[in-house]
C-alpha cells in the first residue's frame, strides 16, 4: 500500500510528542528506516519526536534509537496491558528504572490503566504497575505519560492517592470537557491525536476547545489512529501537520500561533528543549 502524501508543511515547528517508530519499523508490511520517517516529519515542520517503548524490548531500543538520532528522546515502561502478562513485575520495573536513569530518556511511560483489552482479573497488577512508574517519574524527575482506556475516573483516583508528578501528559486524550477539566485542575498536560479529526469525536473536539493554549500538545501514537482523510492507513509523524490543522480550526486558534505554543509547551511538558 502506497503511503499518504505529505501535506502542506506547517508555519512553524512542532514536536510528535508520543510516537512507536519501532512497531513501524517492525510491524508494518513497508518499514521505513528511522532516518526517513524523522527526515520526512522534518520536511513538513514535525522536527523532534518522543519516542515511546511500551515492553523492555521497546523501551531497550527506545533508548538505543534516542541515544542515535539527536531529534529523538525517549520514553521508556510497561504499558498497562503488558505488566499482567509478565512473569515478575519486580523484575521487569527494575530494568524500565535502570533504562530511565539515562539522560536520553524524558518520560516514564506510556503506563496508566486500560479497562478496554485488560479485564478483572489484570486490573490490580495494572494499579500496581502503574502506581510504581509514578513514584518511578517523581523520583527520577521524568514527565509522567499516561495511557487511559475506558479507565477515566480510576486513573485520576490512583493519581490522587499518590500525588502526580510535576510533569504529566494524558497521551492521546480520549475524555470529554469535564474530563478534560479534571485533567487540567490536577496540572496535566492534554496530548490530542488524530482522533480528534474522526466524525464521531464531538465531545474530544469540546475537550480541545476548552484547554488552555499553554497545555495543548499534539502527538501521532503513529503507527496508530490516523487523522482524516487517511484514517484506517498507516500513521506516522510526518501526518501531524493534518491533525494540528484540524485543532486550530476547532480552537479558532491562529495556526502559526498554535503551532508555535504547542512546541514550547512540549519543552516544559517533558522538562526541556532536545
Amino acid at each position: 500500500m502506497t503511503r499518504p502524501p505529505a501535506p502542506e508543511p506547517l508555519p512553524h515547528p512542532v514536536v510528535d510528542n508520543h510516537c512507536h517508530l519501532d512497531v513501524v519499523r517492525h510491524g508494518d508490511d513497508d518499514p521505513v528506516a528511522v532516518d526517513e520517517a524523522v527526515a520526512a516529519a522534518a520536511a513538513v515542520g514535525v522536527t523532534r519526536i518522543v519516542q515511546i517503548g511500551c515492553d523492555l524490548p521497546g523501551a531497550r531500543w527506545a533508548v538505543e534509537a534516542a541515544q542515535a538520532h539527536d531529534a529523538l528522546v525517549a520514553g521508556v515502561a510497561l504499558h498497562p496491558n503488558e505488566a499482567p502478562r509478565l512473569a515478575s513485575l519486580d523484575d521487569a520495573m527494575s530494568e524500565i528504572e535502570r533504562l530511565a536513569a539515562h539522560d536520553r530518556v524524558r518520560a516514564v511511560g506510556e503506563t496508566g490503566l486500560d479497562h478496554f483489552r485488560t479485564g478483572e482479573e489484570g486490573r490490580a497488577v495494572q494499579v500496581e504497575s502503574f502506581r510504581r512508574h509514578i513514584d518511578l517519574a517523581k523520583r527520577l524527575d521524568r514527565t509522567l505519560v499516561i495511557h487511559d482506556r475506558d479507565a477515566h475516573d480510576a486513573v485520576l483516583a490512583v493519581l490522587d492517592e499518590e500525588g502526580a508528578p510535576e510533569r504529566w501528559v494524558m497521551h492521546c486524550f480520549s475524555g470529554d470537557a469535564e474530563f478534560g477539566r479534571r485533567c487540567l485542575d490536577r496540572g496535566a498536560h492534554l496530548s490530542f491525536a488524530g482522533t480528534v479529526t474522526f466524525k464521531n469525536a464531538a465531545p474530544l473536539r469540546e475537550a480541545l476547545a476548552l484547554t488552555p493554549r499553554d497545555r495543548v500538545l499534539v502527538e501521532t501514537d503513529a503507527p496508530y489512529l490516523t487523522p482524516v482523510p487517511h484514517r484506517g492507513r498507516t500513521n506516522a509523524s510526518y501526518l501531524v501537520p493534518l491533525t494540528v490543522r484540524a485543532m486550530a480550526e476547532v480552537r479558532g486558534d491562529d495556526l502559526g500561533e498554535l503551532c508555535a505554543a504547542i512546541d514550547a509547551n512540549t519543552d516544559v511538558a517533558f522538562g526541556g528543549r532536545w
